[in-house]
């Protein structure tokens, strides 16, 4: 079967790039790697996102170690889960790291809080933390999570009218633009995201994965409460721009206190980036996952 993402990143990344797949019961969970070199580092994506999101900063990254980028059950070109729950997602994220790991996970957003959901359930499965302005169960306002969904709510509605395919082009031009000045690459990177959002059911992820957030809050707090962060490397990045002012102010104390539960986290605001930090400022995030994995390396020697 035809991969458009393996054939964008392989003429994106300068290394060979595979695909490979892990079995979840009867379902396949797919991911995409390339580099050498330990540890691995795992991608997470944000909500309703896939391995793809990552393309920014995968030539880079591939310089750096092996890494590894997935799509969670549903998305892209993992098969769903059924019924899908945060458990379910959480396991996955686990099973990834049994077979490639231990590993320094990177999480965005919804991935950034999957990731300490992993780090604080199953600690020996991870060796550092970089989180990209993740998602905090303190942040889940009414007035977001109802704007998030009806954001998710309206993608699909797009669908079912058959005009989605019109926006994943255009935010999958976006995306490319952020990758490479090669036309013909653009256009490789585009044809993988509308790819990545060609069916209904990859489409309707978008809201179930918006649902599953909104109902978190709860999990994660107990989760935090029960459990301690591993004393492993941790960076958390936050967004400088695109938030109102009111939960800028509430979002930069959660992420200090995420960084200061583990003996070596650190916080940094990148002032000027938005919620999409890996697309805005790059080398930011680069520098963040190259200083995590040095550490490591210098440990074990």
């Amino acid at each position: 079967m035809r991969d458009f993402v393996i054939e964008a990143l392989t003429e994106l990344v300068p290394v060979r790039v595979s695909r490979q797949e892990l079995l979840r019961g009867s379902r396949r969970l797919r991911w995409a790697e390339a580099g050498v070199g330990r540890p691995t580092i795992v991608l997470v994506a944000g909500c309703g996102e896939t391995a793809l999101d990552w393309a920014s900063i995968m030539p880079k990254l591939a310089e750096c170690s092996r890494f590894v980028a997935y799509d969670r059950a549903g998305l892209g070109e993992s098969e769903p889960a059924v019924p899908l729950t945060i458990e379910t997602q959480i396991e996955d994220l686990a099973a990834l790291l049994d077979e490639v790991g231990p590993a320094v996970v990177v999480g965005h957003s919804w991935g950034g809080l999957l990731a300490q959901l992993v780090a604080l359930n199953c600690p020996h499965r991870i060796a550092g933390l970089v989180l990209i302005d993740p998602s905090h169960e303190e942040l889940e306002t009414w007035w977001a999570t109802a704007a998030e969904v009806a954001m998710a709510t309206g993608v699909v509605s797009l669908k079912s009218v058959g005009l989605f395919g019109k926006v994943a082009r255009g935010m999958g031009r976006s995306l490319a633009m952020r990758c490479t000045d090669d036309d013909r690459l653009r256009g490789l990177i585009a044809d993988a995201y509308v790819a990545s959002y060609s069916s209904r059911q990859q489409v309707r992820m978008i809201r179930t994965e918006a649902l599953l957030a909104a109902r978190s809050a709860p999990f994660a707090r107990e989760a935090r409460g029960t459990s301690a962060m591993p004393d492993v490397p941790v960076v958390v990045l936050s967004a400088g721009r695109g938030k109102p002012r009111s939960l800028q102010e509430r979002s930069a104390p959660l992420m200090r206190e995420i960084a200061a539960s583990t003996p070596r986290g650190r916080h940094s605001i990148v002032d000027d980036a938005g919620h999409y930090i890996h697309h805005d400022r790059p080398e930011v995030v680069i520098e963040a996952i190259a200083d995590v994995v040095a550490v490591i390396r210098a440990e074990s020697e």
